[in-house]
C-alpha cells in the first residue's frame, strides 16, 4: 500500500537517451560532426534543433529533432524517454519472466516460482478464455447474496482485500504527527472515473467522456449477461452513485493539504458520525478490529457516504459492487472484458489506438504485484554496487549544495535555517534496492488461473499492510519496485529513494561526463531533496512529523514565494484553452526548480576539479541544461494531455523544461539569452526558494 503523499519524481517511467547520431547538428555557428557526438558523451545530438534559438524555447531546442521523428506508436498514449528506458527495462524483465515461466519445477515460494507461475499463468490467453468469468463467480455470488446493510459492508471488506475499488480506501500509513506510529487512515475513493472532475466539469470534453463511460458501464453488465435494458438501468445506478461520491470528494488541490486531510477521532466517533458505514463489521472483516482510533481524510465525503447507505439502498449498492469488481478484474479476464476496458481506459481516456502486446501487460502485472521477487531477479542481472556507491556519492554532493543554499538564503532567518539544515541532516537515503527482501511467505501463486493470481496477491499485499497495527515502523520498507523508473520523496520517513531503474542514461552514465550525469541524475537527486522543503515537505519536521518549524515571517515568505510558482505555471496553455493547473503542479515545480538549481551549484565544484571543456562543441553548462531538458522529451495524444492536467501533479515536459530554466540566471548567462528573448524573465519576476 502506497502511502497517499509520496513525492515522486514523474507520471511514469522514465528514459533513455541514445548515444548514436545520424545527422549533424548546428549550435552557436559550429558544426557538429555525428560521429564526435556519438564519442560516449551520454547525449544525442541529433535529438536537437538548433534552428531554434534556445532562448526562445528550450525544449524545442533541445529535442525538436527528436520530437519529429518520433511519432506516438499505436499501443502508447504517450512516447518519451521515460517509455525508450521502460522499453530497454522491458527487455531485461521478458527475459527473466520468460526463463522463470520455462522453469516449472522451482522450489515454492521462491522468487523463481512466484514471477515464473504469475507470468505464465497470466501470458495463457487461452485458459483465461476458455474460463470465462468462473475465476470470479464466488465474489459475484457473495455480492448477489447480500441481503442486508450488513451483508454489504462485509462483503466490502472482503473484496478490498483482493483489489477491489471500495466505498473509501482504508489502509495503514504512519501517523502524519506521530511518525514512529502507524495508524489506520480511511480516503475518499469509490469513483470509476480517475477524478471528481470528470462527472462535474461541463465542457465538451468532459460530456463526452461521460457519456461513453456510461455506454461503457453498459458494455460490462451486459458482458456480465445482463439484457440491455438492464445492463442501461444498472449503468445509471452505477453513475449516479459515483457523481453523488464526487460531488463530496475535495478536489486534488485541496488534498494537497495535509492538515485538512488529517482528522483523528476514536472508532467509537466514527460510528457515532456515520453509522450506516458499520465500521466494527468492516475492521472485524479486514482483521482490525482491536483498533482505537482512526485518521479521517475527509469527512464531507464520509458524510456524504453515510447519507447513501441506506438499508432501501442495498440493491443499487449491490449493483455498484457489480461494477467495481468487474472494472477491478477485467484486464485479467477474457478476452471480451480486456477488450472492453481498453476502449474505454485505452481508447477514451487516453487516445491509445491499439492495445499493448500480453507480454508487456502480464510483465507490468507481475512487477506490481511480485516487485520485490522480479526485482531480486532484476538487481543480481543488472545493478553493480559500484553504480550504487557512485549514486551515494552524488547524493552527498547534492545535499552538501543544498546545504550552502539554505546558509545563502536572504529571505529565511537563521532560527529557520537551522531547522531547516537539521532535517537536510537528517534525510534517509535509499539506493537501488532494499537491504532486506519482503518476504512472501503465505503468498501462493500458481498456475490456476491469472486473476486468481492477482487476487491472491492483492490479499496478501493488503493483510501485510494491515498487520503494520501495532508494530514498530518499518523504516527499510520499500514503496517502489527496484525496476521502477521513478523516485520519489517520503514526508513521514524523511526519506529519498533512488530505485536501480532509473540509475541509467539519460540520469545516470558511467560513459557520461560529470556535466550530462548533474544535468540527469544530480537534478533528478536535487528534485527529490527540495519535495522535502516543497509547499507539503515543508510542513514536516526532520523526524517526519507534521509539525510548524518555521517562524511566521518566514512562512509568509515562502508561501509568497510558492504562490508565485503557481500563478507562473498557470499560465501556460496546454490543450485549447486548458491551462497547466499551477497550484496543483506546485510541488512538483518547485522541486524542478530547486533540484535544477541546486544540482548546478554541485556541478561547479566538480568542475572546480575536473574541467574538460567543451565537448562536440558544447560547454560544460550548456551541456547539463540540455541533459535536463532532453530528460522530458516527449510526444503525447490530446486525451492523455487532458487526463494529465486533471490529475497528475507534474506539469507537461515542454514545461518541466522551460519552467526552471527561465528563473536561473545561469541559463542566461550559459545561451546569452537578453530581455528581448520569449523565455527571459525579468530578475524581480524569478523565483527563487532553495
Amino acid at each position: 500500500m502506497q502511502k497517499r503523499h509520496l513525492a515522486f519524481l514523474s507520471l511514469a517511467f522514465a528514459g533513455l537517451l541514445a548515444t548514436g547520431c545520424s545527422s549533424s547538428a548546428t549550435t552557436e555557428g559550429t558544426t557538429v560532426d555525428s560521429a564526435e557526438a556519438a564519442m560516449g558523451q551520454g547525449l544525442d545530438l541529433a535529438n536537437m534543433d538548433t534552428t531554434v534559438n534556445p532562448c526562445e524555447d528550450f525544449y524545442q531546442y533541445a529535442n525538436g529533432g527528436w520530437i519529429t521523428n518520433n511519432p506516438i506508436p499505436a499501443s502508447e498514449s504517450r512516447w518519451g524517454a521515460f517509455n525508450e528506458l521502460a522499453e530497454k527495462n522491458y527487455a531485461i524483465l521478458l527475459e527473466l519472466l520468460t526463463e522463470a515461466a520455462s522453469n516449472a519445477t522451482a522450489a515454492k515460494g521462491t522468487a523463481t516460482q512466484l514471477v515464473g507461475d504469475f507470468y505464465a499463468t497470466g501470458m495463457d490467453s487461452v485458459a483465461a478464455n476458455k474460463a470465462g468469468l468462473a475465476p470470479i463467480q464466488p465474489e459475484l455470488e457473495k455480492i448477489e447474496a447480500i441481503k442486508t446493510a450488513d451483508d454489504l459492508v462485509k462483503v466490502q471488506a472482503e473484496l478490498l482485500q483482493k483489489g477491489m475499488t471500495g466505498f473509501y480506501n482504508l489502509y495503514v500509513a504512519q501517523d502524519d504527527k506521530i511518525s514512529t506510529q502507524y495508524a489506520l487512515q480511511a480516503y475518499q475513493d469509490g469513483l470509476g472515473l480517475p477524478d471528481r472532475d470528470y462527472y462535474l466539469k461541463n465542457d465538451e470534453r468532459s460530456k463526452k467522456i461521460r457519456t461513453a463511460y456510461v455506454e461503457h458501464l453498459q458494455n460490462i453488465f451486459r458482458l456480465l449477461g445482463d439484457d440491455a435494458a438492464t445492463a442501461q438501468q444498472k449503468a445509471q445506478t452505477v453513475f449516479r452513485f459515483e457523481t453523488s461520491l464526487a460531488k463530496a470528494s475535495r478536489t486534488r488541490v485541496e488534498l494537497r493539504d495535509p492538515y485538512a486531510n488529517y482528522n483523528k477521532i476514536s472508532v467509537q466517533e466514527f460510528n457515532r458520525q456515520y453509522p450506516n458505514l458499520r465500521l466494527p463489521l468492516v475492521l472485524a472483516g479486514v482483521g482490525a478490529q482491536n483498533v482505537n482510533e482512526i485518521i479521517v481524510g475527509q469527512p464531507p465525503f464520509f458524510k456524504e457516504l453515510n447519507s447513501m447507505l441506506t438499508p432501501t439502498a442495498v440493491n443499487d449498492w449491490k449493483t455498484y459492487m457489480q461494477w467495481h469488481l468487474l472494472q477491478t478484474a477485467a484486464p485479467y479476464l477474457s478476452q471480451e472484458f480486456v477488450q472492453e476496458n481498453f476502449n474505454f481506459y485505452g481508447k477514451v481516456l487516453s487516445g491509445t489506438e491499439q492495445m499493448q502486446p500480453r507480454w508487456k501487460r502480464v510483465l507490468r502485472s507481475t512487477d506490481a504485484a511480485l516487485g520485490e521477487a522480479l526485482g531480486q531477479l532484476y538487481v543480481q542481472k543488472t545493478f553493480s554496487p559500484q553504480a550504487k556507491q557512485k549514486a551515494l556519492e552524488m547524493v552527498n554532493n547534492l545535499q552538501l549544495a543544498f546545504k550552502e543554499h539554505v546558509r545563502d538564503l536572504d529571505w529565511m532567518s537563521e532560527e529557520t535555517k537551522q531547522q531547516a539544515l537539521e532535517k537536510l541532516n537528517a534525510f534517509a537515503v535509499k539506493i537501488g534496492y532494499p537491504d532486506k527482501w519482503k518476504d512472501y511467505k503465505g503468498l501462493s501463486i500458481s498456475r490456476d488461473a491469472y486473476v486468481s493470481n492477482v487476487m491472491r496477491a492483492n490479499q496478501f499485499l493488503y493483510q501485510e499492510n494491515i498487520d503494520k497495527l501495532g508494530k514498530p515502523v518499518d523504516r527499510a520498507e520499500w514503496f517502489m519496485s527496484p525496476p521502477t523508473v521513478n523516485a520519489y520523496y517520503n514526508p513521514t520517513m524523511n526519506e529519498i529513494v533512488f530505485p536501480a531503474g532509473i540509475l541509467q542514461p539519460p540520469f545516470f552514465d558511467p560513459q557520461a561526463d560529470d556535466a550530462v550525469n548533474y544535468g540527469g541524475m544530480g537534478a533528478v537527486i536535487g528534485h527529490e531533496l527540495t519535495h522535502g522543503f516543497d509547499d507539503q515537505g515543508a510542513q514536516y519536521d526532520f523526524e517526519g512529523n507534521l509539525k510548524d518549524w518555521w517562524t511566521k515571517a518566514d512562512q509568509e515568505q515562502f508561501t509568497a514565494r510558492a504562490n508565485v510558482v503557481a500563478d507562473q505555471y498557470s499560465q501556460y496553455t496546454v490543450l485549447d484553452n486548458l491551462h497547466v493547473n499551477g497550484k496543483l503542479t506546485m510541488g512538483e515545480n518547485i522541486a524542478d526548480i530547486g533540484g535544477l538549481n541546486i544540482a548546478y551549484t554541485a556541478l561547479q565544484k566538480a568542475l572546480s576539479k575536473k574541467n574538460p571543456g567543451k565537448i562536440a562543441g558544447f560547454t560544460p553548462e550548456q551541456r547539463f541544461f540540455l541533459a535536463w531538458a532532453q530528460i522530458w522529451r516527449i510526444n503525447v495524444r490530446d486525451e492523455y494531455l487532458n487526463q494529465q492536467i486533471l490529475t497528475d501533479p507534474h506539469s507537461p515536459g515542454r514545461f518541466r523544461t522551460n519552467g526552471p530554466v527561465s528563473n536561473l540566471p545561469q541559463f542566461y548567462e550559459t545561451f546569452n539569452c537578453n530581455e528581448n528573448d520569449k523565455l527571459y524573465r525579468p530578475e524581480k519576476d524569478r523565483i527563487k526558494i532553495w
